[in-house]
């Protein structure tokens, strides 16, 4: 993920999912966006795209213009018990995803990253408008031929 660093802008490997609440529960990889504030400690998780389970298929979804985009994040810093983590905030799908889920993990365009990172507009965390995103079946991935 990329966060602030003390140097300036730094890429790294930190665990996706904070700290269970519990001792037997699972990290928790995504928090709701909606009500909360993220004045600090933010992060992006870059992407080209996503794959989504419904309905015993795989959906791939991705930027209709085949951009990459990131997802909106926080990351903590390790404590006693839990290495320095991350995770992505969600909030209400938007219609291009609608379909699939209810919620989503919120994107933040290229054009937009600055402003996250720098503590901007929490407007950010808002569903894109219809027609943004291309979602397609990806039962069987045609590009898998060319990875062998």
């Amino acid at each position: 993920m990329i966060r602030h660093g003390h140097d300036g802008l730094e890429m790294v490997n930190l665990r996706w999912g904070f700290e269970p609440l519990e001792p037997t529960g699972r990290p928790g990889a995504a928090l709701r966006s909606e009500g909360r504030s993220f004045p600090t400690n933010r992060c992006l998780v870059p992407a080209s795209e996503v794959y989504l389970p419904f309905d015993g298929r795989r959906y791939r979804v991705s930027l209709v213009d085949g951009d990459w985009f990131y997802f909106a994040g926080i990351w903590r810093p390790a404590s006693r018990t839990w290495p320095a983590s991350y995770a992505v905030l969600t909030i209400a799908a938007g219609e291009d995803v609608r379909p699939l889920r209810e919620r989503q993990n919120a994107v933040i365009l290229r054009k937009d990253r600055t402003a996250w990172l720098e503590g901007g507009d929490e407007g950010l965390l808002r569903p894109l408008p219809k027609g943004t995103f291309r979602v397609e079946r990806a039962d069987s991935d045609p590009r898998q031929g060319h990875l062998i």
